[in-house]
This record gives structure tokens, sequence and C-alpha cells, in this order.
């Protein structure tokens, strides 16, 4: 071990059967495009999936190609020789998505138990037929990878998938020699084990991932996960610990965890199983950065550590983190918009990161500009501070103006909140980076089109934020009426009965902070049918999932607020009934509205004028960097 290093277990080097890697961290998968990250130089990068039934609809669809036939082999060996570029040993994930395949129209899934899926296709419990074919499908698939040249295999035994659909009772509810018992619902995932062993031989590797926790009622138990490891540790070499299930998204937030989860989740399950194994133990999920990972190899939790979102977010973590700089590591928020469950496949990409899913025009580097400008940035929210980064990166001259005495706009005040430390991390990054360069931030100052004329700018890039929306209620202009921004900054001011007008992303994080953590007695009130609206589809469920353990939180959909005064508030709830809410505190969350007069004033002093982030529009942080990124990088 080099003691010389900042994290010395993260990159001492470990044996993996007959392989050696430099390091203990796992670039999981996440879709096919997988090259940034192996440049990021991981010890193993898992180079996306591949399916083991050509024509069975055993994953994506019927019609998705065989890696490894006649016409798509060389596509496949490309992922080796990608993966190898930054030093790391390559592995491929095989999987069958079993009950939840996509089938031809026509066409039935198999698994465990037979029913009707809910889109009307049939699932056929398994005969011993088709277990033969599934077996001999993972051997063959298992026996290609090795012989295109990857250095290891992933099988995917968890997140509810054909295999792991055996182990689990939430699925298996088969009455013969493969259900009921937990030695009787492991046969078949041991065989299947075993005979990939004998096909690869003693020496290849293979790391076989499972959910230690499906999060769902009727899922497979702790002590028969440990049962099924300890049980299928002679045909393994590592077992990577997860959680949750993919299709079924009430268990999918714990599979990719929500800002509402904490880091390392699955880290207390790895532990046990490290102490009751004689195999390597990965384990993933929500390991932020590398003193976390560090701390879990260094307590003897796991062997190695696996990241997926971090590494979408920074492909260059381990660089990074090799090189004693984790304050350059652009942190991942966990806001799941690269997720396309999450967004229902729209925009889907990175909060933090432009370049994923945009890699054939966000270049990895910018090229510097032919000619250096004075670029002013008026505003320094995300947007702002993307821009000037961008801009900087550039080779131009830059002056950052903000009017607060800190930078980060809105972000500012989100990163106080209890439930958003990643975007804290996210802030201190922005702060970090600015302050490693040469970029003039002037603090504490209040543009004017007249102050930026005089700084004869060659380009002017507005990102002058929005305004807390004030909605016409009677009595809004109480004292005890205050704007989210306030309520975050100065808790100390809110009483203990509290009334939130608006349930969108911020008032329903105040409201759920102030309830579970605070014990305050609060109301959200939000004239729509849901809340959070602005939120995906797997942050609203984590968002639901926290605020059930919120005992002193009510949450009234479809109201409007009549009236407020210096003691309650005055609210007609959907069935037209009016209730008078006690209010101590009276919490203004109704959005804000771009403050695009103000953005408008500073047009008419240089041609190259852009207004970017919430002074447009409303944003979310993924839409505020990407302008911010996209309009620098073409100055």
């Amino acid at each position: 071990m080099n003691n010389n290093l900042k994290y010395p277990h993260l990159f001492s080097p470990l044996k993996i059967n007959s392989i050696m890697v430099s390091n203990r961290i796992i670039a999981n998968p996440m879709g096919q495009v997988f090259e940034e990250r192996a440049l990021g130089r991981p010890g193993v990068m898992i180079a996306g999936s591949v399916i083991t039934q050509p024509g069975k609809s055993s994953w994506a669809s019927a019609e998705e190609p065989y890696a490894f036939s006649k016409y798509q082999v060389e596509k496949t060996r490309r992922r080796v020789l990608l993966a190898h570029r930054g030093g790391a040993k390559a592995s491929v994930e095989i999987a069958h998505a079993g009950q939840y395949a996509r089938v031809a129209p026509g066409d039935f899934a198999i698994g465990p138990t037979g029913y009707v899926r809910e889109d009307g296709v049939e699932v056929k419990a398994m005969d011993e037929a088709m277990m033969d074919e599934v077996a001999a499908g993972y051997v063959q698939t298992a026996k290609d990878a090795r012989d295109v040249g990857f250095d290891m295999i992933f099988l995917h035994f968890g997140h509810g998938w054909l295999i792991p659909e055996f182990l689990s009772p939430l699925f298996n509810k088969r009455t013969d020699e493969y259900g009921g018992s937990i030695e009787n619902r492991m046969k078949f995932p041991l065989r299947v084990l075993r005979e990939v062993r004998e096909a690869v031989g003693p020496y290849f590797p293979i790391e076989m991932r499972i959910s230690a926790n499906e999060y769902m009622p009727g899922g497979i138990s702790f002590e028969d996960v440990l049962a099924f490891v300890k049980a299928a540790q002679k045909y393994i070499d590592v077992v990577q610990v997860s959680c949750g299930l993919d299709i079924e998204h009430e268990a999918n937030v714990y599979t990719a965890s929500t800002n509402f989860t904490e880091h390392g989740l699955n880290v207390k399950y790895a532990k046990v199983i490290k102490e009751n194994v004689d195999i390597l133990v990965s384990v993933v999920g929500a390991i932020m950065n590398p003193d976390e990972a560090e701390e879990i190899l260094a307590s003897g939790a796991a062997d190695m550590v696996a990241l997926a979102r971090p590494m979408v977010a920074d492909p260059d973590w381990p660089i990074k983190a090799l090189e004693g700089r984790p304050e350059d590591i652009v942190p991942c928020l966990r806001c799941l918009q690269c997720y396309h469950i999450a967004t229902n496949r729209r925009n889907v990409g990175c909060s933090v990161n432009p370049r994923y899913t945009n890699e054939d025009w966000v270049p990895k580097k910018l090229p510097k500009a032919e000619k250096k400008k004075r670029i002013v940035i008026v505003g320094a929210g995300p947007a702002g501070c993307r821009a000037a980064l961008t801009a900087k990166e550039r080779g131009h001259e830059v002056i950052l103006i903000e009017k607060r005495d800190h930078i980060g706009g809105a972000i500012h005040y989100v990163a106080m909140e209890h439930f958003k430390v990643e975007v804290k991390a996210y802030l201190e990054y922005l702060k970090t980076q600015i302050g490693k360069t040469d970029i003039d931030l002037r603090l504490n100052t209040e543009a004017s089109p007249e102050m930026v004329r005089t700084l004869q700018p060659d380009a002017l890039i507005i990102a002058v934020g929005a305004l807390p929306a004030k909605p016409p209620i009677p009595g809004i202009d109480c004292t005890n009426v205050m704007g989210f921004y306030e309520a975050i900054e100065h808790e100390e001011r809110i009483g203990q009965n509290v009334v939130i007008i608006g349930g969108g992303t911020i008032g329903a994080e105040i409201g759920l902070e102030l309830s579970l953590l605070k014990k305050k007695n609060v109301t959200i009130v939000e004239m729509i049918n849901e809340l959070a609206v602005q939120g995906n589809m797997l942050y609203k469920i984590g968002l639901r999932h926290k605020m059930n353990e919120a005992e002193t939180l009510q949450v009234m959909l479809e109201a409007g607020c009549q009236e407020i005064t210096e003691t309650n508030v005055r609210v007609k709830d959907k069935d037209e009934r009016e209730r008078v809410l006690p209010a101590d505190a009276v919490i203004i969350a109704t959005g804000v509205r771009a403050d695009r007069k103000t953005a408008e004033s500073f047009y008419g002093i240089t041609p190259e004028t852009y207004m970017i982030g919430d002074c447009e529009k409303p944003r979310k942080i993924q839409e505020a960097t990407m302008e911010g990124y996209t309009v620098a990088a073409t100055l």
C-alpha cells in the first residue's frame, strides 16, 4: 500500500482470481456509452450490458442483436479496447430480464411464475426445457465474452431480473422443487452459476450482483440473500452488493437512490456479507466521494467500491482522487436526470456534466478561442458560474458580477436544506473552481447597464435569476408571513404551527424538514393534485417515502389559500369546505418568476448579448448548467 497517497486503500492493487487491477474502483454500467468513464482510470470498467438469448426478448427488445453474433462481434470487441485505454480491466454485464422482457407482438415472457402482465403480455412459468435454454444462453454468452477478450464478466443477479426472480418470494410462487424454501429457490440460480463456471474455467474472474434488500413487502429477506451468497461463492470471485428493484418503481428509488436516502446505503449489508464469505465483496450505492470510498475500504466493509452516477457527473473521478484533489471532482446531485426511468426518457442528461448524452458535440476539452475576448457575466448563480468557468477555459478574460456577497444564486439557499447535501457539495465545488482561476469575481456589486457599458465587454451574458412569486392572497403582508428564502436561511424565526403555501419541490422539502427533523406541525397547501410537479418520477416517490415518516406533516392538494391573518390561514379544500389552520408562520413557496425586466435592460450594450438561466425561464440546475456551458463554449 502506498502511504503517500491521500487514499491508500482506494488505490491499492487487488488480485481478482487470475487478473490484477490497479485500484479498488469499479465503474458500473450506465448505458452503453462508457469510453469517457474508462479513460477516468477505474480498476474495472463494466462496458455495458449484453443479452443471453437473442430473439427471445431476454432484455431490451425482441429485435436487440446478440452482441457476439457475426455482424456485432467486432463492435463488441471495440468495448474491450475502449475499456483498456484507461488501464482498466474490461468486464461486461450479462443479464436476462425474465418476466419484464420487452417482447414482440404475440410473444410471451418467462419467469418463475406464470401470470399476465398489466400490458397484456403473458408470462409463462419456466419448465425444465426453458431452464435448460436459459442456462445454455448464460453459458454461451459467458464463453463468448471471455473469447472476445473481456477480462471478466458481471452476472446481474439483482434488481428483480430473471435469476433473482427465482430467489425472491415476491416473484417466485412455485410449489415444486424450485419454490418455497431458499434451498429450493436457489436451485436454478446455482445451476446457472455452476454451468457458467464450468464453461469459462476456474481462472476466469466472475463478479455477481445481488440485491441485499428488495425494499418491497414480500421480497427476499437478507438472511436468504446471505444464504445464497454463501452457497454461490464456490462459483464466483466477487459479489457486488446492491439493493432494490428496477421495474418496480417503489423499490427503484433505492437501486438508484434519491437525495432522501443516506450515502452508502448498502455498506451495512456488504459488511455482514464480507464477514461471512471467503470471496471479494464490492459495494455500490451512493458512494459519492473518495473520502467515503476510502472509509468503506479502510473499515473492511468491502474490498471494492462501485460507482455509477458519480462517474457520470465526473468521469475523471478516479484520476482526481488519485492525484489527491477531491475538491476538483464534480459532485453528483443524485437528481436522477441521467436515468431514463426517472425522466420517462425525456431530457435525459446530467445536471452537472453537459457532455453526458451529448458526447457527439460537447468535447472533452474545449479548444482555446482564436481571439481573446472580454466576457462580462451578470449574476453568479449556477448558470452564470458555469458560463464563467467555460469562458475562462476558452482563454477569455472573464468578469463575473454578483450583487450579493456570495455566489450560487438560488442554490445558495437550497444548499442549506437538510436533504440537499449534494447541492451543497456542488456549490462548494463552484466556489473552489472559480477561486482557482483568475476570473474577476465582483461580489456585493449591483450591476447596471451604465456600469456594464463602462467595462466595454465584447460579449455579455445575463444570468440575473428569478424573483420569488408573490400571489395575491389577502393578508400576505402579515408579520407571520415569510418567503421561502427567508424560511431556509432563518429557521429560528419559524414558530411551531407552520402553513406552507405551495407544494413544489422547495415547499415540499421545507415542509418535510420542518416536520420530520424539527417536529413542527406543518401543513402544505397546494393548488394542483400533486406535490413537487417539477420533480421527476423517482424523486417524487423518494419524497413520498420520506414524507411518510413525518408524523406532524399534513398535505392538502387541490386546495386554495383564501386569507392569511396574524394567527391563522383560511383554506378551501378540494371539496369546497373551508378550514382554518393555526399559523405561527406562513411560508410562501409558490415558485419564482423570471426577472426578465432586469435582464432585458442590459440589451444594447454589445451585439453579443445572451440571457441564460432563470432570468429567461425558471430552470433546473441541469438546464442552467447546459445553457451556461453552451453559450460560453461558442464565444
